[in-house]
């Protein structure tokens, strides 16, 4: 019989790939293991393409063992260069602090951090980075890596094969993330890194150097790229990322976001990013033409309620049904304020669309209204050279759709 920590992430399609999944077996088996994910402050917040990484830790600690969040305050400083195909915009050292505090908030979201053998702990790799010796450092660690065995590795091999500039700092990243894996190993045991596909050669890279400065054995475990069945990666919209901060993005927009998921997609999504049983996820997954509908509902529920809470799920779900079942335009929806004088004055409706964050530029405006997917107060948006004035306020608002499922609220200030 395997662990449970593994068999569910195979019934849940994590799995990815394994640097030795015997030896992992074995050691989840015998008793209360460590694992951690990093991420590297560059935002301040993390998005949905993060949120796998953030669910596998959240099972691996519901089984008993212990999860470790790394916060990349160093590592942020260089830049990871894996699937970029340009440098990372370098970051001062207040930003980044400033991102970290951000994010920080997410994580209790997810999992339970204390003292107990099994709570979460998190750590900086700027605690340890930060101290380093270069000579030193490059003596002691630097010697296990070949270039030549560098260059073969996607994060490096693909922007060298595109003629993109790969900056020695860059080339350094991959260095100081497997010392991250020993450091971790040395200071809380840590046995085992999470992480995505993309990071199977930097993961790779720190279970070897474990193994050959400290003899100890390590492993990396990966999981899928999150990507749509039609092959395009997931968190991103229109507006922008799918941010798992409610400053950065409304608990409502982000239950609208899982609303809109593909249906083809639906089911496993719903493995991902909820906890219900696989046999109830087999029912709503086999629901066909509008009643998949209801199953989206479902997703959109149980997702936003791990990452917002249960009112917000609540709150978000109803001003759904309002918005789409009984058509009211005033139920709860994202709402940006204008001055008065500047709607009396007027606004371009494409200008509008965009401050209000149903297009990601103005250029994106003009299409969806050329395309007559924008409508004010229901009402289809004919031309980009409308302007929007006290005129249209209906009663003490005025309301924008792009598209059926995306909708904002102006709000008049006086």
């Amino acid at each position: 019989m395997g662990s449970d920590f593994v068999k569910i992430m195979q019934e849940r399609g994590f799995f990815n790939q394994c640097t030795d999944i015997e030896g992992l077996e074995k050691s989840l088996k015998a008793g209360v293991v460590t694992c951690y994910t990093g991420y590297d402050a560059t935002a301040k917040s993390l998005h949905v393409g993060n949120l796998l990484s953030i669910i596998m830790m959240r099972w691996f600690q519901k089984c008993g063992h212990r999860p470790i969040v790394l916060m990349g305050g160093g590592t942020t400083k260089v830049g990871d260069p894996s699937g970029k195909d340009e440098g990372r915009q370098l970051r001062s050292d207040e930003e980044i602090a400033a991102n970290i505090a951000s994010i920080r908030s997410v994580y209790s979201k997810f999992l339970t951090f204390g003292n107990g053998p099994s709570d979460a702990v998190m750590e900086n790799n700027a605690e340890w980075l930060g101290k380093l010796n270069y000579i030193d450092f490059l003596r002691d660690y630097g010697r296990h890596f070949t270039i030549n065995r560098m260059l073969t590795f996607d994060s490096v091999k693909l922007r060298l094969e595109r003629e993109q500039p790969l900056t020695f700092l860059e080339f350094n990243y991959m260095i100081l993330q497997a010392y991250d894996f020993v450091e971790l190993n040395r200071r809380h045991g840590c046995v085992l890194q999470f992480g995505g596909s993309d990071q199977w050669g930097n993961i790779v890279n720190g279970v070897e150097l474990a193994r050959r400065v400290d003899q100890k054995e390590v492993y990396g475990f990966t999981c899928p790229l999150l990507t749509t069945s039609s092959g395009v990666k997931m968190g991103k919209t229109a507006s922008g990322a799918v941010w798992l901060n409610a400053d950065m993005l409304s608990p409502y927009d982000y239950y609208q976001f899982w609303r809109n998921t593909e249906d083809a997609d639906v089911g496993r999504m719903l493995k991902y990013f909820t906890e219900l049983e696989l046999p109830e996820i087999a029912k709503l997954e086999a629901l066909r033409g509008g009643d998949i509908n209801e199953a989206k509902k479902v997703l959109a529920f149980e997702a936003t309620k791990m990452c917002h809470g249960e009112a917000a799920a609540l709150e978000a779900a109803e001003t759904a049904r309002k918005t789409f079942e009984e058509g009211a335009s005033d139920a709860g929806l994202p709402t940006i304020s204008l001055p008065r004088a500047k709607l009396a004055e007027g606004i371009p409706v494409f200008v509008l669309f965009k401050d209000a964050g149903l297009a990601a530029s103005g250029g994106e405006a003009r299409r969806l209204i050329a395309g007559g997917g924008a409508r004010v107060n229901d009402e289809k948006v004919e031309s980009d050279t409308r302007v929007i004035s006290l005129a249209d306020l209906n009663g003490p608002s005025i309301k924008l759709s792009a598209g059926k499922k995306k909708h904002a609220l102006v709000i008049v200030a006086d």
